[in-house]
C-alpha cells in the first residue's frame, strides 16, 4: 500500500501529483488493468464448437440468400447487413 504524507507548505495539488507519480511508478495501476481485462483462454473443445456453429450460420445465411429470402447490403460504416425480403 502506498502512503504519501503532506510536507510543510505543500499544496494539495502537489500532494496529489506526488501520489499519482508514486502510484504509476509502483506498477499497481498496470497490474490492476491486467487483472481487470484478463480473458481466460477458451478450451480447445469450445473453440471447435464455436467454429462449427459459425460455419452452420454462414451456410444457412448463404442458402437463404440464394433462394431469395435474404438480401445483403453494405450499410453505413461499411458493414454488411442482412434484411429479410417482404412478401
Amino acid at each position: 500500500m502506498l502512503e504519501v504524507k503532506k510536507k510543510d507548505n505543500e499544496s494539495f495539488e502537489s500532494l496529489i501529483r506526488r501520489f499519482t507519480k508514486k502510484t504509476i511508478q509502483s506498477g499497481k495501476i498496470l497490474q490492476a488493468k491486467k487483472v481487470r481485462f484478463y480473458h481466460k483462454p477458451e478450451g480447445e473443445l469450445a473453440q471447435k464448437r464455436r467454429a462449427i456453429r459459425k460455419n452452420q450460420i454462414n451456410k444457412k445465411r448463404e442458402y437463404l440468400r440464394k433462394i431469395g429470402k435474404l438480401d445483403e447490403f453494405i450499410g453505413p460504416g461499411g458493414k454488411k447487413s442482412a434484411l429479410k425480403k417482404k412478401r
